[in-house]
């Protein structure tokens, strides 16, 4: 029950503390990460783990550049976790949304705040971000699928707003 207690609570965060994240629990929660499912088990994703603040700014600088804005699409948070995932399986954008959930679901479950944050995509389509790709080793056809933002948050969780009336449908 603890699980779907975790499933149910969870919420971005668009709010968070300067504080650094212990390397150790962002490990624990890249872990499962890779442990989301994956078509055929091809584990199409990867994940890139900045910790390093003048990276992480430079990266949130493109990321405001894409929807024209000067203010931190990151809203402050001192990790960002990007899903990449390798074009050439049919199941890619897929994988890459699943780890993306159990990021969240895992920051969640280890107290951490976190969102999902776009223009991934876009960030590593430019050259500068297949630049910087290929200077950290990461080689292949990869597609940004979003970022993972983490930290503590600075504020309180909106409560959840109420599900929509056809959200389900049976076929009984």
């Amino acid at each position: 029950m603890e699980a779907i207690e975790n499933l149910l609570t969870r919420r971005s965060i668009r709010q968070f503390k300067a504080e650094p994240l212990p390397k150790e629990l962002i490990a624990k929660i890249i872990e499962a990460g890779t442990y989301a499912p994956t078509g055929m088990n091809w584990q199409s994703p990867v994940i890139l783990a900045v910790t390093d603040p003048a990276l992480r700014d430079r990266i949130s600088a493109w990321n405001a550049k894409i929807i024209g804005t000067d203010t931190d699409p990151f809203y402050g948070a001192p990790v960002i976790l990007i899903v990449l995932a390798d074009k050439s399986k049919p199941t890619y954008i897929y994988d890459g949304s699943l780890v993306m959930g159990n990021l969240m679901n895992a920051a969640h479950a280890y107290g951490v705040a976190s969102c999902w944050i776009h223009r991934a995509k876009e960030e590593f389509e430019s050259e500068e971000g297949k630049a910087l790709l290929k200077a950290l080793g990461i080689e292949g056809d990869y597609e940004g699928i979003g970022h993972c933002i983490l930290g503590y948050a600075d504020c309180d969780p909106q409560p959840a707003r109420p599900r929509k009336d056809n959200y389900v449908y049976w076929a009984e």
